[in-house]
This record gives structure tokens, sequence and C-alpha cells, in this order.
């Protein structure tokens, strides 16, 4: 019996030295900041925004089009055949379709230059935190934006250095 609450005891004891140590080797970053302040992700930020601007101004330009073209046939639907309107009809809805599909391409295509440009950042990010972190002795940095409590120190100014910004 003796040996078991000795047992006890030493375990409570080596669990508390592990909860403090852990807690004492814990530090938080602030990465959602890191991110809307660093050059590269600005720069980033604005190619991304000119090839959305260049997609819309297609699309825009599309859309007249289209709306142009339906016009010209309402107008004309009554002084052409039949077949004439059978056949502008089939066109519109085609023009529409190559419209709706231009417009999922130019999505996907963003969306993959977004990942192409922001992966590279993301891992510069990721490496700096590490250094840092590793480098100030910590065993865990966390991103203080998903914590409820950011206890222990904040790293960001260091990861920033690091970054050089």
């Amino acid at each position: 019996m003796k040996q078991l609450k000795c047992l006890l005891i030493a375990t409570i004891f080596f669990l508390g030295a592990n909860l403090v140590s852990a807690q004492s080797k814990s530090a938080h970053v602030e990465v959602g900041e890191i991110m809307a302040k660093m050059p590269a992700i600005l720069e980033a930020q604005k190619q991304l925004e000119k090839l959305s601007i260049e997609y819309q101004a297609v699309y825009k330009t599309m859309g007249e089009e289209f709306q142009a073209k339906i016009k010209k046939y309402d107008v004309e639907a009554v002084s052409v055949s039949e077949k004439m309107n059978i056949e502008r009809q089939k066109e519109i809805q085609d023009m529409e379709k190559r419209i709706q599909e231009y417009a999922q391409t130019a999505q996907k295509e963003l969306q993959t230059k977004e990942t192409d440009l922001m992966k590279p950042i993301q891992e510069k990010i990721r490496a700096a935190i590490q250094k840092v972190g590793k480098a100030k002795g910590f065993q865990y940095v966390l991103n203080s934006e998903s914590l409820l409590l950011a206890d222990g120190p904040n790293l960001t100014v260091d990861v920033k250095k690091e970054l050089g910004f």
C-alpha cells in the first residue's frame, strides 16, 4: 500500500513537472498580422487582382456581345424564317454555355494562381516561425488567432524580423 502511494505521488509530480515544462516551452505568433503586412503577400494580391480584372473585362465583353445578339435576334425574329430562328436560338444557347464555361475556367485559374503564389510564401513564413521558435528554445509555437487564450511569449515581431520586414 505504501509503495502504491509513493508511485501515485511520483506519477503526479512527474505529470505536473511535464505540464509546467510544456507550458513554459510554448509561444504564439499572429500569422494573420504577418500575412497582412508581408510585402510578398501584398505583391501576390496585386497580381491576383490584376488577373481578376482581366478576366472580368473579357467576361463583361462576352456578356455585352451576348445581350446585343439577343436584342438583334429578337428584333429580326419576325422577318426571318423559322429555320433561321431555330439556328439563332441554338447559337444563343451555345454562346451562353461558352460564357458560363469561361467564368468557371477563369475562377479555377484564379484559384490555381493564388495557390501557386501563396504556397511558397506560406512555406517561408512557416520556416521563419520554426527557426525563431527553435532559436528561442520553444517546443510549440501556436497561431494565436486560433487560440481562445494566447498564453506565453508572442514571437510575431521576431518572425517579422526573420522575414525581413
